[in-house]
């Protein structure tokens, strides 16, 4: 198969997933590998490349955005974008090792989180009831997992949105697909500037992200919440069950 053409396919089906549930990155690294680049320089085209995609399924979205727990966007898109600086500076300073062993067992809990979120959120709010700031520094916090790791960070928002209450799964991809991006700002910049960027296959998969993350969004919109949450859910588990088959085949 053309590799060309098969970096088109992985951005348009990363941007599509992207926009309806998230796990993008593990279509489009695979398939920038396979087209020959360096996995290093496969992930950081690969963020790039799908950032676009989150600002097409943005604008599908809009109209759709709503506050979480009465915070409105504006004040969670800054927490979470010093979140992500926190998290580009942290993956310059300090190894990960550790950190990739945390992985699988972080998506375990948010897809558990996710799939369950509604009536484990309806028995912890018998007992606290959150706050502003406590929602803040979550979504700081989930900056910085993004901006430090970034696969799977829009499970994990949703995860923790759907504990404290949020039902509607619509409007919030459309939160979360603002949120991602602004997580993965500052990482971008960087890998812009000062990274090893395929930059002919990169602009490839970038048209195909944006196309991609605007006709997922749009065909998100149409389906019921109900069937969207079964489908993410499935998403999210079969993304933890390849993490920890990954971290598995590492230690063999």
């Amino acid at each position: 198969m053309n590799t060309t053409l098969l970096v088109f396919a992985a951005g348009l089906a990363a941007g599509a997933m992207n926009a309806a549930a998230g796990g993008g990155s593990f279509v489009s690294v695979p398939a920038l590998i396979y087209a020959g680049i360096p996995s290093v320089s496969a992930n950081m085209s690969s963020t790039i490349a799908l950032y676009p995609g989150s600002l097409t399924s943005a604008w599908a979205y809009r109209g759709r955005f709503q506050t979480i727990h009465e915070v409105p966007l504006k004040a969670l898109f800054p927490a979470t974008l010093a979140g992500g600086f926190g998290g580009a500076l942290l993956l310059l300073l300090t190894p990960s090792s550790a950190f990739d062993r945390m992985i699988p067992w972080l998506l375990l809990l948010g897809s558990i989180a996710f799939a369950f979120g509604p009536k484990l959120g309806s028995k912890l709010r018998n007992f606290y009831r959150p706050k502003a700031t406590f929602l803040l520094l979550t979504q700081f916090l989930l900056g910085i997992y993004g901006g430090y790791f970034g696969g799977a960070v829009g499970i994990m928002m949703m995860a923790v949105w759907s504990v404290l209450g949020l039902r509607d799964i619509k409007a919030m991809n459309a939160t979360k697909v603002v949120l991602v991006a602004a997580a993965n700002t500052v990482a971008v910049f960087c890998f812009a500037a000062f990274g090893s960027v395929a930059w002919s296959k990169t602009l490839v998969m970038m048209l195909a992200a944006a196309a991609g993350g605007y006709l997922g969004a749009r065909i998100a919109l149409r389906l019921r919440s109900s069937h969207i949450r079964i489908g993410i859910s499935v998403v999210n588990f079969l993304i933890t069950a390849m993490f920890f088959y990954h971290e598995l085949f590492k230690r063999l």
